[in-house]
């Protein structure tokens, strides 16, 4: 029994921490795993299954049918296929632009200095708000959008320029990042304004841009922490042999940085495909997503277990799929940055 729990190196465990690492790790996977299994077995379930059971195992406790996957796929048709395509349009457009504009500026935060002046800043936004009491005013938009240019402009050359105070790369990051603290309830009747009095409710286009904004912080963040870890020499080596700025962006900083890419790509994408708030208040029945289709189905009918097993394996599938494939891609990106030294 002491050979059993006397190690042969210092970095290799004896054989019985083995077992038992592994008896724990068994436990916990069957732990993580069961809610999973449950929800595929209860999609082959009868109402009468369900409501009878609990029942664990098909063939024996119960016999399977396609009872349901029938009627959300064959019955329901374009009112489960409408949603789950909307899902994947909006949750990849809107992840990929994001992707696209958040990477752009991650880099630009980690490869320059900016100090915009705090005066500046205040003016501007002063202009913007003067802009939007304008229009609101009954003043056309061209007119309220040049004469609040013009004020800027004169603001700027005489009182902006007197303040001196300035603000850091760190300040606009955590500025950034700030924006995802604000609990989405506290500005969803601004964005639903906004929309309707563009015309774009109950549209993809107002679900991509709202996806976009909110998970931009996220990506920047991210991302910022990723580019920081690839050596500035490769790139001052680079610029040394005549290559742009663009072509060290493109051909040296994002082939190297494809596993965070990857990674924060997979974070937003399942933000996007799961969220339900901004999707409540902006979508109607055209631009309806999956998380509002399930909840409508459990609301009009009572809690159908059998159907919404269906809806919610449907729905999470492509994303459970995409994650392992991508899984080495996912690690290595999730890791970089986690031990510095």
């Amino acid at each position: 029994m002491k050979n059993l729990f006397n190690s042969p190196s210092p970095f290799k465990p004896s054989p019985g921490m083995m077992v038992i690492s592994y008896l724990i790790l068994g436990f916990w996977s069957v732990v993580v795993l069961f809610p999973l299994y449950w929800l595929v077995i209860t999609s082959f379930k009868l109402p009468i299954d369900v409501n009878d059971g609990p029942y664990y195992i098909p063939f024996v406790d119960f016999q399977p049918s396609l009872h349901a996957w029938k009627y959300i796929l064959v019955d329901l048709g374009n009112d489960t296929l409408r949603p789950f395509f909307n899902t994947v349009v909006v949750g990849v457009v809107s992840s990929v632009i994001a992707l696209v504009m958040g990477g752009s500026a991650a880099y630009a935060l980690v490869r320059f200095q900016y100090r915009p002046r705090i005066g500046v800043i205040v003016t501007f936004l002063g202009c913007i708000a003067l802009m939007i009491v304008a229009f609101n005013l009954g003043v056309p938009w061209p007119v309220a959008v040049i004469a609040g240019l013009v004020i800027f402009f004169l603001l700027w050359q005489t009182i902006g320029r007197r303040f001196k105070r300035a603000l850091g790369n760190n300040d606009i990051s955590f500025w950034l990042i700030s924006q995802r603290m604000l609990p989405p309830v506290a500005v969803v009747i601004p964005i639903f304004i906004i929309f309707q009095q563009l015309s774009l409710l109950d549209t993809r286009t107002a679900l991509v841009i709202t996806y976009v904004a909110v998970n931009l912080p996220i990506v920047i963040w991210l991302l910022r922490d990723y580019f920081q870890n690839i050596p500035i020499e490769l790139e001052e080596c680079a610029a040394i042999d005549g290559a742009s700025r663009y072509r060290i962006f493109w051909s040296i900083v994002l082939p190297l940085s494809v596993p965070g890419l990857v990674a924060t790509f997979l974070f937003v994408l399942v933000f996007a495909w799961n969220e339900y708030l901004l999707a409540l208040f902006l979508s109607r029945a055209h631009s309806q997503t999956m998380p509002l289709l399930i909840v409508a189905q459990n609301a009009t009918r009572g809690p159908q277990w059998w159907y919404m097993s269906v809806l919610t394996l449907i729905m999470i599938g492509p994303v459970i799929i995409m994650a392992i494939f991508l899984e080495r891609y996912i690690a290595k990106g999730l890791l970089v940055g986690a031990v510095k030294g």
